[in-house]
């Protein structure tokens, strides 16, 4: 019967609701444990060994490791990534401008959020093709420049000089990703209470106040979290080194010299210390901004003794 009580005090229905509940946690934690968390435990296991996909050499405990610190080139992709670093300011600056314009009654802003937001949709791999093809000598971004009064023998090899090579890439990056960054943004934006806004028109606020005393202090969690993946995407960066350059010309981050030792020379016990080594990277530089924004921004709310609305 509806409502009546099963053993131990519980009637049918908080039993079913009980059921759910455990059926809906249960999925979800076993395809983490099984394609994240196992995963992840075996490769900082098959760091500690000397070992390819075909072969294990044994147990070296931390060679692999103090090889990793030992390497020139793994150095030297990691300094790569302070050009991904530089683009992602740049990604984030353009991302908040836009979002900052079109999360009010600006005409067609639909259709420019829909053409910003489009090239995150597009496959990593593509946009690598797209963008091998634009930098190529004499191709796309040659053709505009020449047509504008630029001539062709004084234009750089945009993929092969070292001295421009990576901030092409960086662009790339950059183009790909504001889209993403620009959207959270505009969604944070848009959740801000419209009297607020009211409140400072009154009161004869600038836009520039009102994007420092209203915006930036309420969307304080989303500014952080586009910071953070923007700072570990640039430590992570793969694929438009990898599809556009395939590493030459000092291109080469990180990732793409995992990818050579870990398939190419076959020591995945290498590699794998490697990913250990950049995801303590990682969790080091993501709680230093996090101490960071909470020491500059240590409020998400808007102060009162700031806005009252502070009179501008």
């Amino acid at each position: 019967m509806f409502g009546s009580k099963a053993k131990g005090g519980f009637s049918s229905r908080q039993m079913n609701k009980l059921c759910v509940i455990i059926v809906f946690m249960i999925i979800p934690l076993i395809l983490l444990m099984v394609f994240t968390y196992i995963p992840f435990g075996k490769m900082v296991s098959f760091s500690f060994f000397d070992m390819s996909y075909t072969r294990n050499k044994g147990f070296v405990g931390l060679d692999n490791y103090i090889k990793v610190f030992k390497r020139k080139d793994c150095f030297k992709a990691l300094r790569l990534s302070l050009y991904y670093m530089a683009g992602s300011v740049i990604q984030l600056s353009l991302a908040l401008f836009l979002a900052n314009i079109l999360s009010f009654n600006i005409k067609g802003r639909n259709l420019f959020r829909g053409l910003m937001f489009f090239p995150f949709l597009i496959s990593g791999i593509a946009v690598g093709f797209i963008f091998k093809f634009f930098f190529t000598h004499g191709f796309v971004l040659d053709s505009v420049l020449t047509t504008v009064g630029f001539k062709l023998e004084n234009l750089p090899y945009w993929l092969k000089d070292q001295r421009i090579n990576n901030w092409s890439l960086v662009g790339t990056s950059v183009w790909r990703y504001f889209g993403q960054n620009m959207v959270l943004f505009i969604g944070a934006i848009m959740s801000i209470d419209a009297e607020m806004y009211e409140a400072a028109k009154l009161d004869g606020a600038t836009e520039f106040q009102r994007f420092r005393y209203i915006i930036l202090p309420n969307i304080k969690s989303i500014f952080i979290l586009n910071v953070i993946m923007s700072i570990s995407g640039s430590l992570s960066a793969f694929e438009p080194p990898y599809v556009i350059t395939d590493g030459a010309n000092g291109t080469g981050t990180y990732f793409v010299i995992m990818h050579e030792i870990a398939h190419t020379q076959m020591k995945v016990g290498l590699a794998s210390a490697m990913a250990v080594v950049l995801l303590l990277i990682i969790f080091t530089v993501t709680i230093i901004q996090n101490l960071f924004f909470n020491r500059v921004m240590p409020n998400g709310d808007i102060e009162k003794k700031e806005m009252g609305l502070r009179r501008y």
